[in-house]
């Protein structure tokens, strides 16, 4: 899919202080799986503000999801997303060659959905309006970024939402 950029203070807090990275990886992958990702072959790496997601994912609805939540944390400032559809092969070599492959193929890809990052005073009835072109439509947005929102109401500066077709 590719590479993301995020805004590095706005997103869900979910380290304190200064912790080891061996410490901050636990978390992100928890956090990915709690809003619905499917984790099992998920791998996730997290350094110098950059989460690196690799291995499967068993959807395209799956694998948007899992750059949204990532790059939605506070501290991320962006997500390199070398996921592959589908589920891993039975052998550990091909699988290792398929990783390789889609990490060459993500660095020249564009994501294949909009994105929106929200701003001071942005309710999800003033993008829909801006997007769409009317803002009656703004629960096709909250949809699209459940369960990341939990609430219309609750979106915060930073945050970067899906925005479908």
């Amino acid at each position: 899919m590719g590479f993301f950029d995020f805004i590095a203070d706005a997103g869900a807090n979910l380290f304190k202080g200064d912790e080891p990275e061996k410490e901050i990886t636990k978390p992100i992958i928890v956090h990915i799986k709690e809003a619905g990702v499917m984790t099992d072959n998920l791998k996730v790496k997290f350094r110098a503000g950059a989460v690196t997601l690799s291995g499967y994912v068993p959807n395209k609805e799956q694998k948007e999801k899992a750059v949204l939540v990532a790059g939605n944390i506070n501290g991320v400032v962006s997500v390199q997303d070398n996921s592959i559809l589908g589920n891993p092969p039975a052998d550990a070599v091909a699988q290792e060659a398929e990783e390789v492959k889609a990490a060459e193929e993500a660095s020249n890809t564009k994501p294949s959905f909009k994105t929106y990052t929200v701003k001071s005073g942005d309710t999800l009835g003033k993008i829909s309006k801006e997007m769409y072109g009317k803002s009656s439509l703004y629960n096709k947005i909250f949809e699209a970024n459940t369960p990341m929102l939990k609430d219309a109401d609750h979106i915060y500066p930073g945050q970067v939402l899906k925005i479908p077709e």
